[in-house]
């Protein structure tokens, strides 16, 4: 089962590595990148396979981790308050 966690930015968009790491979901963007490339990282249902794909407000990631020893989650990007 997905944790559903939500990330606030305090700009229009943050790239897909700097997300996982920022949630948490991912340790350090070495990481990041790998789990993207191989494609684990959805944007809007989408594979993204592009660590620098610009993520906005409103957009959802899912991070299907359990393959890899790390936790499954959907991040809901939300603009900072």
């Amino acid at each position: 089962m997905s944790e559903s966690i939500e990330v606030p930015i305090r700009d229009q968009m943050i790239r897909l590595g700097q997300l996982l790491k920022l949630a948490g979901v991912v340790e350090n963007g070495v990481v990041a990148r790998d789990l993207i490339s191989e494609g684990a990282v959805l944007v809007d249902g989408e594979v993204e396979t592009r660590r620098g794909a610009q993520i906005r407000p409103g957009q959802s990631v899912q991070f299907n981790g359990e393959d890899y020893g790390l936790p499954s989650a959907v991040l809901s990007v939300v603009a900072e308050g």
